[in-house]
């Protein structure tokens, strides 16, 4: 190995030793990610298949079948005189109310 090579493999050890850590070569950010919070109008995904129906009540027919990570947007909310809490939501097809266990 002769001394031009040598320079040039100093140099290149000396450039990786002291280049930046954020250069695009795969070296991570140095600042946290920003955390995203849901805020209110963020759609909300159902957990798993329920019944939309037509009234906030337990005998209400109803209208469809929610499938699981169907996005729903939550219009309101209610609470029978029975006691259940209902949510009104809405699907991308239509709206009924869900019942909050």
């Amino acid at each position: 190995m002769g001394a031009p090579t040598a320079w040039r493999w100093g140099a290149l050890l000396a450039f990786a030793l002291f280049a930046p850590v954020s250069l695009p070569a795969g070296a991570g950010e140095r600042r946290l990610p920003e955390v995203r919070r849901r805020s209110a109008g963020d759609p909300l995904l159902s957990e798993g298949s329920i019944a939309l129906h037509v009234a906030p009540e337990q005998q209400a027919p109803a209208l469809a079948l929610i499938q699981a990570d169907q996005p729903l947007r939550v219009l309101r909310s209610w609470r029978s005189s029975d006691g259940d809490a209902w949510l009104q939501v809405q699907t991308a097809e239509q709206r009924g109310w869900l019942a909050v266990a």
